[in-house]
Order: C-alpha cells, then sequence, then structure tokens
C-alpha cells in the first residue's frame, strides 16, 4: 500500500482553488493543501465592479466556493497565511499564519500566486509608504469595499487606465451618481481588445456619459491632509497640462506576475515577465505547475509570450493543472485565443485573437461589416459591428471584433472557428439560424467575411 499523493497549492484564487477540485476529482485519496495570503476562498474578482455598483447585493456574494466547501471535500485550506519559502530540494512548503508557523511536504506544487497592480510613476501619490486617502486600486474585496465605502453621490472621481477594468469602474461610479473622468496615456482606449477604427464609436458613444482623456500622461495628485483633492495631468502631443479635482482616483493601469516564489525555486520566468508554463501547465522544475496571472503562455496565432490574464483562461490552466498533478493528463490548447468581452454603459464589445498592433509575423486582410441583430424592418433590432481578420497566405480566421447587440455570443463562434483553424471560404458558408424576431437571414459574423473575401479577391486583382 502506498501513501496518498500529496498536493500543496500556493494561492486560493480562480486557478489555484480550480486547480485543488480538480485535483480532488481525479484523485478522491490525495492530500490536498491550499495556502491562501488573503481572508476569502475563491471568489470572482471580475464581479467587483458590479458590487461596487449595486447590481450584485453584496460582497461576500461574489464568494464561489466558500471555506466549508472546500473543507467538506477534505481540501485543507489555510486562509491568511503567507507562504515564506518552498525548499525544493526537501519537498517542503513554509508558510506562517499570524505567529502560526505551517509546514507542508509535497510531491505536487501549483503555483498559483496571481498579479499585483502596477501602480505608474505619478508624483505625491503616496505618504509615509501609503496610497493617500481617496486612492485605491481593485484587485480584492476588500479593495472593492473601501472604494464603496468612499463614494458618496455627487463626487468626482478619475480612473487612470481605459481597459476593461476602467471602463467597467467608470460604468460603476457613474450609476452611483458620481462624475466620473478617464485618464489614458494611449491614443485610444481598449486598446489591448479592439483596433483603433472599432473603439472609436465606442469613445464616441462613452464621451456623452462620461469625460475621457486619450492621449494624457498622470503626472501627480494634490492633497489635503492626507487626502487627494486633484489631479493633474499632461496632454502627450502638446506638453499642455491641466488639473482635474477629484475626490477618488482609481487606478486601472495592469497588473505585473507575482513570481518571487517561482524564482526562488529556479522556475524560468519568460519575457513578459510571467511564469513559463507548457501545454500540461508544467514550469522547468520538475513536478511544479503554474497558474493564472503570474504565468506566460504563447498566442494561438502569433507563437508571441503573453501574460494570462483572462478569467476564463485560468480556469481552464486550474483543470489541467490540478487533474496532471493529481495523476490525470490534461492539456490546454496549444495557445491562448483570447477570447474576451465586457459590457458598460449598454454597450456590450467583445473580441477574440490579437489585435492589429500585436500581428508582426503575419499579412493579415481585415474586412468590417455594420449590421443589425435583427432584418431590418422588425422592431427592435439593435445595431451590431464586426470587424474579421484573415491571414492573406492561408486564408484563415486569426482575430475578429464585435461592438454591439449579442457580441460575445458572434465572437464565441469566430472563436469556434479560429480554434478549428477554418479558412474564410469555409467560414463563409456557415449556416446561420434565421427567424425575423431572432436574427437576421445572413448572419453579420459571416457578411464581416463577405467584406474580406471581396478584398482579397481585389487584391488578387491588382497588377
Amino acid at each position: 500500500m502506498t501513501d496518498a499523493r500529496r498536493i500543496v497549492i500556493i494561492g486560493g484564487g480562480a486557478g489555484g482553488g480550480t486547480s485543488a477540485q480538480f485535483a480532488r476529482k481525479t484523485d478522491r485519496a490525495a492530500s490536498i493543501t491550499i495556502f491562501e495570503k488573503g481572508k476569502y476562498p475563491q471568489y470572482s474578482k471580475c464581479g467587483l465592479p458590479y458590487a461596487i455598483a449595486g447590481i450584485i447585493p453584496t460582497f461576500e456574494n461574489l464568494i464561489e466556493f466558500s471555506e466549508e466547501w472546500f473543507k467538506k471535500e477534505h481540501i485543507d485550506i489555510h486562509l491568511e497565511t503567507i507562504v515564506e519559502q518552498i525548499d525544493i530540494h526537501h519537498k517542503q512548503v513554509i508558510a506562517k499564519k499570524g505567529v502560526e508557523r505551517v509546514e507542508r511536504t509535497f510531491d505536487r506544487l501549483i503555483l498559483a500566486t496571481g498579479a499585483s497592480p502596477w501602480i505608474p510613476p505619478i508624483q505625491q501619490i503616496q505618504k509615509n509608504g501609503r496610497l493617500l486617502q481617496g486612492i485605491f486600486i481593485l484587485r480584492t474585496i476588500d479593495d472593492g469595499k473601501h472604494i464603496s465605502a468612499h463614494v458618496k453621490k455627487g463626487n468626482h472621481a478619475v480612473i487612470i487606465g481605459a481597459g476593461l477594468i476602467g471602463l467597467e469602474m467608470a460604468d460603476a461610479l457613474s450609476s452611483k451618481g458620481l462624475h466620473v473622468t478617464v485618464v489614458e496615456a494611449l491614443p485610444t482606449i481598449l486598446a489591448n481588445t479592439l483596433d483603433e477604427d472599432m473603439s472609436e464609436p465606442v469613445v464616441q458613444e462613452l464621451q456623452q456619459k462620461i469625460t475621457i482623456l486619450t492621449n494624457h500622461l498622470a503626472l501627480r495628485v494634490e492633497e489635503h491632509h492626507g487626502a487627494i483633492t486633484a489631479l493633474t495631468v499632461k496632454e502627450n502631443a502638446s506638453g499642455v497640462e491641466k488639473t482635474i479635482h477629484t475626490d477618488l482616483l482609481i487606478i486601472a493601469t495592469g497588473t505585473k506576475p507575482e513570481t518571487a516564489l517561482a524564482q526562488s525555486i529556479g522556475c524560468a520566468i519568460g519575457r513578459t515577465g510571467g511564469i513559463m508554463v507548457n501545454e500540461k501547465t508544467e514550469t522547468s522544475v520538475q513536478g511544479v505547475y503554474a497558474v493564472g496571472d503570474c504565468t506566460e503562455y504563447k498566442d494561438f496565432i502569433t507563437n508571441e509570450p503573453l501574460s494570462v490574464g483572462l478569467g476564463s483562461i485560468v480556469v481552464r490552466q486550474g483543470i489541467t493543472a490540478g487533474s496532471n498533478a493529481a495523476g490525470g493528463s490534461s492539456e490546454v490548447p496549444s495557445g491562448v485565443l483570447l477570447t474576451r468581452t465586457s459590457e458598460f454603459f449598454g454597450m456590450e464589445i467583445a473580441a477574440v485573437g490579437p489585435v492589429k498592433q500585436a500581428i508582426k509575423n503575419l499579412s493579415v486582410v481585415a474586412g468590417k461589416y455594420k449590421g443589425f441583430s435583427k432584418p431590418e424592418y422588425f422592431p427592435g433590432k439593435q445595431p451590431i459591428t464586426i470587424k474579421v481578420g484573415v491571414d492573406d497566405q492561408t486564408k484563415r480566421i486569426v482575430s475578429a471584433q464585435a461592438v454591439g447587440s449579442n457580441a460575445a455570443q458572434r465572437i464565441n463562434t469566430l472563436a469556434c472557428a479560429i480554434l478549428g483553424k477554418m479558412t474564410l471560404d469555409e467560414f463563409r458558408k456557415l449556416e446561420t439560424a434565421y427567424a425575423p424576431p431572432i436574427a437576421p437571414t445572413l448572419d453579420a459574423v459571416t457578411l464581416a467575411c463577405d467584406v474580406v473575401a471581396l478584398k482579397l479577391s481585389r487584391k488578387r486583382r491588382e497588377p
């Protein structure tokens, strides 16, 4: 009779929690331990803006698997416990919970250490080593609670960063009656999600509800008695500075992978700063897996390394790592599709595949179609814009973006095409469902491909 397999997981978020669940599904007898530095078990970080908005009644509603649930599954979870050392030679994890020292020996180790927020070099943003009162990041339930406690109707709020989180927070704060300004250093919003021609109509729509300052750099803050009162920004093109008076500042400028523990045991770190993993989520150290925001994986289209940051990818990595650590055999796809979506101010956006500026090694021809969710004659139709990118050489679909009605499901269809390496001509033959109250005769996803086909045809005829 052999001893039970010992699995230790560092990090109890979506990646670590999912790893534990699938390790248990794979091996009912394994000893599974989670060390989580936060005070909450697995919860949805993506739901935080909606809890701040009040759409989700309480922050506790975001908890997906309770401490009691893990214990019921015989998963030993230690909250508010910080891992101080990994002894890779003796396969031992040493952690601390308050003054208590906790040690666990492992056969397999899963790193799910996540990421920390990247705070831009804004002058006077900190005092005595801490962010000024009224300045927040959004990574945890406690962050969300602190922001909610600071929100007062009629106040002014500034958000630095016009990515998905920044705009979701803009919507949340605007819905609470705040006057919102979004400051973005790049010339366009949603730069990692939409091409500029697709994001421009979004900007125009949003500017009717909030103030958006693209191509502006945040320079310094002003404070009174330790609380923020204003932010000074500079327009990149002209160098002109302006001061925005505000009671609340949210920093949504991205994250950096937490890899200190991984580096301490010799895990290879990639170009993006994340832990390098393969299809089995294995690191370069035998018996050690890594999942989630702390990892780097390759793009399905470009083969370039990417920081993992989407919850859907994190969960899939967790399924694979947990299964494999428990003796199973599982793999993620040979690259990430980056299928992403969001909704703010009533606008749905979605995309799959790399944006235009991220494609360096392919010649891509793109086509765009603007249509409606139902036949033009039918009441209740909603606008939809689809853009599809195709590799000029192989004619395979490599990217797609959508703004408007049911954008996410349309992009999901195109994600299937990309994963299946479908060519443009194959996808154009797709038979989509039709009924006047539900969908048009030909859907925007195939009509956008018809536009690309026309472009390719003209290109072939050019001398």
